[in-house]
């Protein structure tokens, strides 16, 4: 038996307990990001696991950037950005889902591996945009109305911020098609980011404003959008 398995849940272990030690995970938020990382390299082998660590680099980076001033506006998350369980979940929970699935029903993999990477897109997109956009936006406007609004309230949005995002899902879009090959899959997860990303801002402007849902949820929507809109995708 290879033990190449064994080095990757090996190096997701010590992953998990760097992440604690650098404050991006809570305890419980480490341990769940475990699970998610095993059930992702189930389904997904190593552009899984990559694709993961993508968004997890890419939002830490992100929600590091120009903290003081995010901090003195408010606009920081709470705990300096170290992130629990039910954020863990609310971003890579559906990433964990489909990669479990893959694993279980290998004749419908490639879809629902093609569902991850979308899924991680929307994931990056969201988190991209709402931490680099309070930073680099200039004019704000609400998703709905489309009138100027305050930086920082649900579903306030800036061209800076989404164009951010949109340079995510690039990201994620090309690491997959280094694995599974140049095709048109990757505009499909481009667009899957986007529209995530869309749909985070348009339930931050309607359910969350008004208390209905929380943040996690919404965050957990848009990474099922964007698994769900590879799905639609791949079979119109």
């Amino acid at each position: 038996m290879t033990l190449i398995p064994y080095l990757i849940y090996t190096l997701l272990f010590t992953g998990a307990v760097l992440s604690v030690v650098a404050k991006k995970l809570t305890v419980s938020g480490a341990g769940l990001g475990f699970v998610v990382g095993g059930l992702v390299y189930l389904g997904d082998s190593y552009t899984g696991i990559i694709l993961l660590t993508l968004f997890f680099v890419l939002g830490s980076w992100a929600t590091g950037q120009g903290l003081n001033k995010k901090q003195a506006l408010g606009f920081a998350e709470a705990n300096k950005g170290c992130r629990t369980a039910g954020q863990v979940f609310a971003n890579g929970g559906v990433a964990a889902i489909t990669g479990a699935l893959a694993w279980y029903f290998p004749s419908s993999a490639h879809t629902l591996q093609l569902m991850l990477a979308g899924s991680l897109a929307a994931a990056t997109a969201d988190t991209i945009s709402s931490e680099l956009g309070t930073l680099l936006g200039r004019s704000f406007y609400n998703v709905v109305t489309l009138k100027k609004d305050k930086p920082g309230l649900d579903g306030v949005i800036s061209l800076e911020g989404t164009l951010a995002g949109a340079g995510g899902c690039v990201l994620i879009a090309l690491v997959y098609g280094i694995s599974q090959g140049w095709c048109k899959e990757l505009i499909w997860i481009i667009i899957a980011g986007l529209t995530g990303n869309f749909i985070d801002s348009l339930l931050g402007a309607t359910l969350e404003k008004k208390g209905i849902i929380g943040n996690n949820a919404v965050n957990f929507m848009n990474t099922s959008a964007g698994a769900l809109c590879c799905l639609f995708l791949e079979n119109i």
